[in-house]
């Protein structure tokens, strides 16, 4: 095989190792963001429940 193959083939499996360390990482991490993305929207509904509305201002 030449030297120019090798390195294609060696490059491309240390691409798709590369990409399933990654889809396994953000796989592992997804859980994590939902509960900070529910966690700030309770947050945000707890503030507009705990502030009254203000009135409408007239043009």
């Amino acid at each position: 095989m030449h030297l120019e193959t090798q390195l294609a083939a060696h490059h491309a499996t240390d691409l798709r190792d590369r990409a399933e360390a990654h889809r396994l990482a953000t796989q592992a991490r997804r859980p994590a963001e939902l509960r900070i993305r529910l966690g700030w929207t309770l947050v945000e509904v707890g503030l507009r429940l705990a502030n009254p509305p203000r009135p409408a201002l007239a043009h």
